[in-house]
């Protein structure tokens, strides 16, 4: 894998009529002068991260040369995220040398250049004016990463990634849902794969989810007081972890109200109760529910998003009863501190399934998304029902996909969910509902066998899986079977 440096870069955007000056020496005077390095500009960073794809069709900020992270810094707050030590999950060294470097470095003293410093995963969050700073810290063995947190990719591009936020409500076809005695909608696709059968076996009873996402709309009575209406000793629980503000200082935490809608329908296809006023419900409606807004939207493309999740994912972590975590939100690349909190939620056990990717036609050329790309988490993508395998219009595929769930008519319709207001439904799509509803399956599973762990669990899925035992190059193990999966057989 090349390094595509700053010289490289430079050529590029002479084509684009973005040229930088070079680092060689000029002479003035007689004198041989050292030229300054001018750091490119934000949209330039974006462009780099483009042609980088292009030609490498993935990106980190280990492939960037110095000067293009530094930049990628300045236009960021000037917010680096460095991982210390060989292990994120183990305190295998403390931050006191470095930040003393950096002071040095910065002239600064130390507290005007920690912002944030986290003893579980074992980072720390600095700001860096000077180049010689990004030198230094990439030249520590004992540093495992250094990225510009508060760069925000997607606010330099002409063509945004969507947010995937929507409060609007659908009319639900009857085409799309069956019914519980209740009077509870059964999504069309549960038919699919035989979630209803499974049902007669477990129903999640016992297991808790917890779902990061954008929230859990006040709104909703489904996902608050209604919510345990049928079965009693059930629980939903919420919390906010994100910080709704642009600076990095900021302490304005959001709640965990859904501002987006998009969490709302995530922790609906969960765990959506049955209900008698007519609404879908979630793939195992007896599970109890942990949501935490961790993020504005589904693009982790904020300093505050990215902390958010973090803190999310440790929080989650340290709960015994919380056996499965469902996140239908990611990145184009690698985030480091939310990579330390996924490892972390891993070594606690913690099954984690991640979304593939649901992209506008801008972005679908992305590969698997971070965090599904990472092989702590569990991909799941979408698929359109019918015979063979086929994508959703909108969905990633690739290796690093695990399970496909089928989300997606020939009309074009998606999964009925629950909606951002009481008695209200919408469709839900993309590898979104896929995540969430398998996840969903998981604990079905998990609910049938309790004793088990999440190997075991995970297992289990691949059994039911459609290409087990192979795993096919786009599609991961397939559509799972979920009575197959709860029964065994």
């Amino acid at each position: 894998m090349r390094k595509i440096t700053y010289a490289s870069l430079i050529i590029f955007l002479l084509s684009l009529n973005a040229c930088q000056k070079s680092e060689n020496e000029t002479i003035t005077n007689n004198l041989i002068q050292p030229k300054v390095v001018q750091p490119l500009t934000g949209r330039q960073v974006a462009e780099y991260i483009d042609r980088t794809f292009q030609l490498e069709d993935q990106f980190n900020w280990s492939l960037a040369d110095d000067v293009v992270l530094w930049s990628a810094a300045l236009s960021g707050q000037n917010i680096i995220s460095v991982g210390i030590g060989a292990d994120a999950v183990k305190n295998s060294t403390d931050a006191k040398t470095i930040l003393s470097q950096l002071s040095d470095i910065e002239g600064k003293p130390i507290s005007e250049i920690l912002i944030y410093q986290d003893s579980d995963l074992n980072y720390i969050d600095v700001l860096v004016t000077k180049l010689e700073s990004i030198k230094m810290l990439r030249s520590l063995k004992d540093v495992r990463y250094v990225e510009p947190t508060g760069y925000s990719y997607f606010s330099y591009l002409d063509n945004k990634s969507d947010s995937g936020c929507s409060t609007s409500s659908d009319n639900i076809s009857s085409a799309d849902y069956g019914t519980l005695p209740s009077g509870a909608k059964v999504p069309w696709n549960y038919y699919i794969h035989n979630i209803d059968k499974a049902w007669q076996y477990s129903k999640g009873r016992g297991i808790g989810v917890g779902v990061i996402d954008t929230g859990i709309s006040d709104y909703q009575d489904n996902l608050g007081s209604k919510f345990d209406d049928f079965y009693s000793g059930r629980y939903v629980q919420k919390y906010g972890t994100y910080i709704d503000s642009y600076w990095y200082w900021s302490t304005n935490y959001d709640g965990y109200h859904d501002k987006c809608g998009h969490g709302t329908s995530s922790n609906s296809a969960v765990a959506a109760p049955d209900n008698n006023n007519n609404l879908p419900v979630g793939v195992a409606y007896e599970c109890n529910l942990v949501s935490y807004r961790g993020t504005a939207d589904v693009v982790l493309d904020d300093y505050h998003e990215r902390l958010g999740v973090t803190n999310a994912l440790k929080d989650l972590a340290n709960r015994d009863d919380i056996k499965i975590i469902s996140m239908s939100i990611g990145y184009p690349w690698s985030i480091g501190n939310v990579e330390d909190a996924v490892k972390y939620a891993y070594s606690h056990g913690k099954l984690i399934f991640a979304a593939g990717g649901t992209s506008t036609s801008y972005t679908n050329w992305y590969p698997v998304i971070f965090p599904a790309s990472m092989a702590e988490t569990v991909a799941v993508t979408g698929i359109e029902e019918g015979t063979g395998y086929n994508e959703c219009d909108v969905c990633h595929t690739g290796s690093q996909i695990d399970f496909t769930y089928v989300m997606e008519r020939d009309n074009n319709n998606h999964q009925p969910v629950d909606g951002y207001y009481s008695n209200t439904a919408n469709y839900f799509g993309g590898s979104s509902v896929a995540t969430a509803s398998t996840a969903g399956i998981a604990a079905l599973v998990w609910a049938r066998y309790p004793y088990w762990n999440r190997d075991q669990v995970l297992d289990r899925l691949k059994q039911a899986a459609y290409f087990y035992p192979y795993k096919n190059s786009d599609f991961g193990y397939g559509n799972i079977d979920a009575l197959k999966a709860v029964r065994g057989y």
